[in-house]
C-alpha cells in the first residue's frame, strides 16, 4: 500500500515538475495484479483516453508495472504507437517511440512475464504447504453458516446454520432440490449474500459439502494458467489434503453421512426404473418417479386421457414403456387411475398405523445399524407412526418422507413399499 501511494506521489510531482508535460491524469489499479487487463479498470480507461486523443505519453515506473503478459504488453505498446502515443519506462530508459525501443521491450517484457509465473509458483507452493500442515482457507462469505473470528477461524453463525439444519433435514424427509429452493424462495430465507433467489445447485453443493460436518477437503479445484488464472475441478492433477475437525460443525456426522447415502439410494432408483426425475415442486405430483410397472420396471408416466367431445379428461397412469418408439406398442401392463394411487396410499399408510406396535421391532434394531440411512430412517419411522393417527387422504409431506414406490402388480393390484421395507398389497375394487 506505500509502494502504491508513493508511485502515485512520485509521479504528481514527476510530471508537474516538468514545464513541458501537462499532466492528463493519474491512472492507477490499487491492489490488482498486472498479469491481465480483464479487470484493470483504470489501465482500460487510460487506452480509451489515449484513443480520445487526451493522452500523448504514458510515464510508468517499469515494464512489469504496465504489464506482466508479454502478448499484452506488446499490443498495447503497438496499437498506442500507432496512435503516436509513447510509453515511457523508467526503470529500464525505453521510449517506445525510439527506434530500439521494441526488440528490447520485447526480450524485457518476456522477462517480466517469467518473473510473475515464478512469483504465482511460489504462491502455489505457500498455499499448498499450508494444506499440508491442514492450515484450512475457506471464504466464508460466499459459505453459508460460517463466519471468521478475529484469527480467521471459522465459527458458527447461528441463524444461517438454522438454513442449513433446515435443508438437511428437508432432504432427509424426502424432499428433493427443486421443492427444497422453491420453499426457502417463497419463505424469504436469505442466502449468504442476502439474496432470496435459490437454485437447485445451491442445495446440491450445501448438501454434499464435508465442511459442515467440521472437515475440509483442500484444493479442490486448482489454477490452470497463471496468466488468465482459470480454475479447473481437481481431478487427481494436484494433490488434495483431508483435514479432520478443522473447525466446529453444523451437521453431526451420522446426518451428513445419512444424506450422502440418500443422494446415492435416489440415484440407483432413478437408474433402476429408467427416471429421469423424482423431484417436482407442485404438491398434486408427488408419485412422480415412484410409480413402476411390474412387469418391465420402468417408470410410469401421468396422462390426462379425454372422455368425451367436450375436452373433459381424465388423468392415469401409463407405463413409459408403453410406447418405445411411434407407432409401436411395447410394454401392455395396465394403467391406473390417477385417484387410486392417493386412495392405496391412504390405505397402506392406515396399515402401517395399525401394525406399528408389530414394526417397531424392526425400526428398533434399524436403530442398531452402523449405515447413517438405515439407522436414521429406523427412528425417523418410529417416531411418526409412534403418535401416528389414521389419515383421511393423502398427504403429498408424508408421502415424500415415507414412501419409496408404488409398484403395478396389475390392474387390480398395488405394492405400497416403504423406506423401512414394510410392503402393504393393496386390492383396487
Amino acid at each position: 500500500m506505500s509502494s502504491y501511494e508513493a508511485q502515485v506521489s512520485y509521479y504528481t510531482r514527476f510530471i508537474e515538475s516538468h514545464p513541458e508535460y501537462d499532466l492528463a491524469g493519474i491512472y492507477a489499479d490499487e491492489g490488482i495484479s498486472a498479469t491481465s487487463t480483464k479487470r484493470r479498470e483504470q489501465f482500460l480507461k487510460m487506452i480509451d483516453d489515449c484513443k480520445a486523443g487526451s493522452i500523448d505519453m504514458i510515464i510508468t515506473k517499469s515494464i512489469s508495472r504496465f504489464a506482466r503478459n508479454t502478448l499484452d504488453c506488446l499490443n498495447y505498446v503497438r496499437q498506442l504507437k500507432e496512435l503516436g502515443v509513447g510509453i515511457l519506462f523508467e526503470k529500464e530508459n525505453i521510449n517506445t517511440l525510439d527506434a530500439k525501443g521494441e526488440v528490447l521491450l520485447s526480450i524485457l517484457s518476456s522477462l517480466a512475464q517469467d518473473e510473475s509465473r515464478s512469483i504465482s509458483e511460489n504462491s502455489t507452493w505457500g498455499i499448498r504447504r499450508r494444506f499440508e500442515q491442514g492450515k484450512v482457507t475457506v471464504n466464508h462469505k460466499k459459505f453459508l453458516g460460517y463466519d471468521k473470528d478475529g484469527e480467521g477461524s471459522l465459527i458458527i453463525n447461528r441463524e444461517q446454520a438454522k438454513i442449513v439444519r433446515r435443508i438437511y433435514r428437508d432432504y432427509l424427509n424426502g424432499k428433493g432440490f427443486k421443492r427444497i429452493a422453491k420453499e426457502l424462495e417463497m419463505g424469504k430465507v436469505p442466502k449468504w449474500d442476502g439474496a432470496y433467489k435459490w437454485y437447485e445447485s445451491n442445495i446440491k453443493q450445501i448438501l454434499s459439502n464435508e465442511k459442515y460436518k467440521g472437515d475440509a477437503l483442500l484444493q479442490k479445484t486448482y489454477t490452470v494458467d497463471f496468466l488468465s488464472k482459470k480454475r479447473a475441478v481437481n481431478d487427481g492433477q494436484v494433490p488434495q489434503y483431508y483435514v479432520e475437525g478443522s473447525h466446529p460443525a453444523i451437521i453431526d456426522l451420522d446426518t451428513w453421512e445419512a444424506v450422502q447415502q440418500e443422494m446415492e439410494r435416489r440415484k440407483k432408483h432413478m437408474d433402476s426404473h429408467h427416471v429421469k426425475q423424482l423431484d417436482f415442486v407442485a404438491d398434486n405430483l408427488p408419485f412422480v418417479g415412484r410409480v413402476v410397472c411390474g412387469k418391465c420396471g420402468k417408470a410410469y408416466g401421468k396422462k390426462n386421457w379425454y372422455r368425451n367431445a367436450y375436452g373433459d379428461t381424465r388423468p392415469v397412469w401409463q407405463c413409459k414403456g408403453r410406447y418405445p418408439e411411434k407407432g409401436v406398442v411395447g410394454c401392455t401392463h395396465p394403467h391406473i387411475d390417477h385417484q387410486l394411487l392417493y386412495d392405496g396410499f391412504v390405505f397402506a399408510y392406515n396399515r402401517m398405523v395399525v401394525d406399528r406396535d408389530r414394526l417397531a421391532v424392526k425400526w428398533n434394531e434399524m436403530q442398531q445399524s452402523k449405515h447413517a440411512w438405515t439407522k436414521m430412517t429406523g427412528r425417523r419411522f418410529q417416531e411418526h407412526f409412534y403418535m401416528a393417527k389414521a389419515l383421511e387422504s393423502s398427504d403429498p409431506d408424508l408421502l415424500f418422507m415415507l414412501l419409496e414406490k408404488v409398484t403395478v402388480q396389475d390392474k387390480c393390484t398395488l405394492g405400497y413399499e416403504f423406506l423401512d421395507k414394510t410392503r402393504i398389497m393393496y386390492q383396487i375394487e
